[in-house]
């Protein structure tokens, strides 16, 4: 049975480079539309919001949103000014739309964002504190604007909850290490959802803005700051806009944006400076995210800009249920203090079928690791029974001026990595020799290391 997966696999690989891949670009992004709103106005002024920096608006800001859905819909309109606030709850029809010059700011106390809500933390399914900006099954939302999303965490507000002595926490204050691994116990128990409470005392951070199993989802404009965790986080969605955002925050696990077991994604136009992942493209974790069993796939990533983080493009590793034809093209990349181009990161832990994956028209200026990484030894290693398969990757028109490895691409001796295709690339500054261990079908095309043409 494997083998006939293996080779069913193969053959729609050999089908889709005989096509050229991105011939599907067309069709994918005519699927993956806006969505429009009704031309009604909902002013959170008129519900009892003060933009004083200090009064605490989330009733006005839940007001306003229940009477723009109830009417079937338009722009709930923040104002210029600073708005304190809670946890905000969207609804179907409702554009959250925050003017130039305004700044949400988030309170800082972990009680107000009880009651627990269902959630995915770190590609696990539990009932945990509610994201900041959050909807669950919803259809057409939006969040728009030029003004400031801040998440107001720092070394002193739950970034300490990590548990890393470089930003506020030192022994003997708490943490999330226990917490998050009894999460996992759970999960892999197949505990019921309902009965892996998190919250209170469990010191797991909640995402910034999540959007959970809706339709139609547009983020537009906004600059988002001081996250506790990921800032964007569709999961389960289908139809996904993330557009000309600016995210700059270097606190633990500040990925940009993860879409998660999601379908049709467009990530364009946005600037990222991040202390993780600037996007991470993730499908659940280990037991659970095998249970849950969606795939991401149908993912455009163009027109980007990437300065800090761990990876400018990443796969995993929370990636169980898989991903299958994403789409990178026309990024700039270039920061002492950016890891990577292009990261797919799992393990036999966490599996997963990684393929299609394309990039194309990228330049970087410099990178601190490898401009293509590869990793099945992320975190637990070769320690499971879920042996990760990655194939055809495709990088054409790359270049980077100065990293440590052009490329470092390390498979299982009975899990190679396979068809990873590199083509008119040039890699100036590469300052180690390439690492490719248990890599099958590598090609080299018209590729220059430090000048140098390499050949397959």
């Amino acid at each position: 049975m494997q083998r006939r997966t293996f080779l069913a696999g193969a053959a729609a690989t050999a089908m889709l480079r005989a096509a050229d891949p991105w011939e599907q670009l067309p069709a994918i992004t005519k699927r993956i539309q806006a969505p429009e709103f009704p031309n009604r106005y909902f002013d959170v002024a008129r519900y009892g919001a003060r933009p004083d920096g200090k009064s605490d608006n989330t009733e006005a800001f839940a007001k306003a949103v229940a009477d723009c859905a109830k009417a079937g819909g338009g722009r709930v309109v923040v104002k210029p000014g600073e708005y304190m606030t809670g946890p905000i709850h969207l609804k179907s029809r409702v554009n959250l739309h925050v003017e130039a010059g305004a700044t949400l700011r988030f309170i800082r106390d972990p009680k107000r964002y009880l009651p627990l809500v269902f959630t995915r933390w770190e590609g696990v399914e539990c009932m945990n504190y509610s994201p900041f900006l959050y909807a669950y099954e919803q259809t057409d939302i939006a969040i728009t604007g030029r003004g400031v999303l801040d998440g107001n965490a720092n070394c002193e507000f739950w970034w300490p909850w990590k548990g890393r002595t470089n930003c506020g926490w030192k022994k003997g204050d708490v943490n999330q290490a226990k917490a998050r691994e009894q999460l996992l116990a759970m999960a892999e128990k197949d505990a019921p959802v309902s009965e892996r409470l998190m919250g209170e005392g469990a010191y797991l951070r909640p995402q910034f803005i999540q959007p959970y199993k809706c339709t139609n989802v547009l983020v537009e404009g906004v600059t988002i700051h001081n996250s506790p965790m990921w800032e964007i986080h569709p999961t389960l969605c289908r139809n996904v806009t993330v557009r000309n955002v600016k995210i700059a925050t270097h606190g633990p696990n500040n990925d940009g944006c993860n879409p998660e077991s999601c379908t049709d994604v467009l990530i364009e136009g946005c600037e990222f400076d991040t202390g993780d992942d600037c996007i991470a493209i993730k499908s659940g974790r280990n037991r659970d995210g095998r249970r849950v069993n969606i795939p991401t796939e149908n993912v455009i990533v163009r027109n980007c800009s990437m300065k800090d983080g761990h990876g400018g493009v990443t796969i995993g590793s929370e990636i169980s249920g898989g991903v299958r034809n994403v789409f990178a093209e026309n990024c700039k990349m270039d920061s002492p203090n950016l890891d990577r181009v292009l990261r797919l990161k799992t393990n036999s832990v966490r599996g997963g079928v990684l393929e299609h994956i394309y990039m194309r028209n990228v330049e970087a200026g410099q990178v601190s690791g490898a401009v293509v990484d590869i990793d099945f030894s992320y975190e637990e290693g070769n320690a499971g029974q879920f042996k990760p398969v990655v194939r055809d990757v495709e990088l054409r028109n790359v270049t980077c001026k100065k990293s440590k490895f052009g490329w470092t691409l390390v498979g299982y001796a009975e899990a190679p990595i396979r068809d990873v295709r590199l083509i008119d690339c040039a890699f100036d500054g590469v300052l180690q020799p390439n690492v490719a261990r248990h890599v099958q079908e590598m090609k080299l095309q018209n590729v220059r290391v430090n000048g140098k043409a390499v050949t397959s």
